[in-house]
């Protein structure tokens, strides 16, 4: 009977992850957690607590990308990655190094495009935003570094179709990234010759 219910569990667990891709895929869903709590509605389990890790989903995502999303999903993250070039340029006073989806290929069709900037103040990317006439949003996104954790101000505006984050980062982020929510290791970034290459479609070194 345990070895059923075993079974059971861990095929659910596998229609969570599918379905928390598929989520994050589709709906526009980039909360893992969110994510998995709406798969976990939509499955009829909203009270599970054997739910899958965010790097089980993230694998998942990719291969929903892949099957799914053929050529369309293709077109739509090399746009991405020609504004996420664009920006970089524009922000190259602040060498902003691209991060998340857009750079690791999950990306969706209506994903924004991440970035981390490094200033001496985080005044110094406020002032530039406003002499520039760039409305912009912000907000202060809670970071994880090693144990403990960062509120790091995040400025959200739009160039054309696309949202674009623009983190700022004046003290320890410049060194050491923020840890990934996907695996928790340091977060992958990088910088404009390997997004330049990305677009080439030739090898980039992520450090």
């Amino acid at each position: 009977m345990a070895r059923g219910k075993a079974s059971r569990d861990a095929r659910m667990r596998e229609r969570l992850v599918q379905e928390a891709a598929r989520i994050m895929a589709v709906e526009g869903v980039r909360d893992f957690s969110q994510a998995k709590r709406k798969a976990a509605l939509h499955l009829g389990a909203p009270g599970t607590t054997n739910l899958p890790q965010n790097r089980e989903i993230q694998t998942a995502l990719h291969e929903y990308h892949r099957l799914f999303g053929g050529e369309q999903q293709a077109v739509a993250l090399q746009r991405l990655r020609e504004t996420a070039l664009e920006a970089m340029r524009f922000f190259a006073a602040f060498k902003p190094r691209l991060v998340g989806g857009v750079l690791d290929g999950s990306a969706s069709a209506e994903s924004p495009v991440d970035l981390h900037c490094f200033a001496d103040t985080p005044e110094d990317v406020v002032l530039f935003l406003l002499e520039q006439g760039i409305p912009f949003d912000t907000e202060e996104k809670r970071l994880r570094f090693d144990e403990d954790y960062d509120f790091v101000p995040t400025h959200r505006f739009v160039a054309g179709e696309t949202a674009i984050n623009l983190s700022v980062f004046s003290g320890r982020g410049r060194q050491h990234p923020p840890r990934s929510p996907v695996d928790g290791r340091p977060m992958a970034r990088a910088g404009l010759r390997e997004v330049e290459a990305l677009l080439a479609g030739g090898e980039t070194p992520i450090p």
